[in-house]
């Protein structure tokens, strides 16, 4: 940090405290908790594109139950990696960050992405057992898959513009 943290007090509060000095001052932290963070995103992302890949049509001889009992796992346990070292990232640079508009662009990507996979759980996939095995996935289920595609994607790029920005 060159100059002091200025904005909201609870921003200077999480920027100056000692988690958030720690990932700045200690010379392999931040890039550890990065790479931890990019392993996390490469499994939670991994398992959503092979699932959406399932509902476009790849692979419809797999059964769709089952690809979503064994990938889901996945998915939750990246987001215990992802959701602590994103935090600690956020907090060695709170007061930077919340103004980039990469990061913010990123954070909302992410809700869209969280509100289609639930919206998809709640609605399209109560339908399963009707389109389980070799048969297409409807189309309610196709779009969620081809937004999904499209905001993780998204996610991705905002992530990584936010050096940049």
């Amino acid at each position: 940090m060159t100059q002091a943290p200025h904005g909201p007090a609870w921003l200077v509060w999480l920027e100056t405290s000692s988690a958030a000095v720690a990932m700045r001052e200690w010379l392999w932290l931040y890039p550890a908790v990065e790479i931890a963070h990019i392993v996390g995103f490469v499994v939670l992302v991994g398992a959503a594109v092979m699932f959406d890949l399932r509902l476009l049509g790849l692979s419809a001889t797999l059964s769709a139950r089952a690809m979503a009992h064994h990938l889901l796992p996945w998915a939750r346990a990246a987001l215990i990696i992802v959701v602590p070292s994103g935090a600690l990232m956020f907090a060695a640079h709170a007061t930077e960050f919340v103004d980039n508009p990469a990061f913010r662009l990123k954070l909302l990507l992410l809700a869209g992405a969280g509100l289609n996979a639930w919206l998809f759980h709640h609605k399209s996939f109560r339908s399963v057992a009707a389109w389980d095995h070799e048969r297409p996935a409807p189309p309610g289920a196709r779009v969620a898959a081809v937004v999904s595609l499209l905001l993780w994607a998204g996610v991705i790029a905002a992530g990584r513009l936010i050096a940049y920005l």
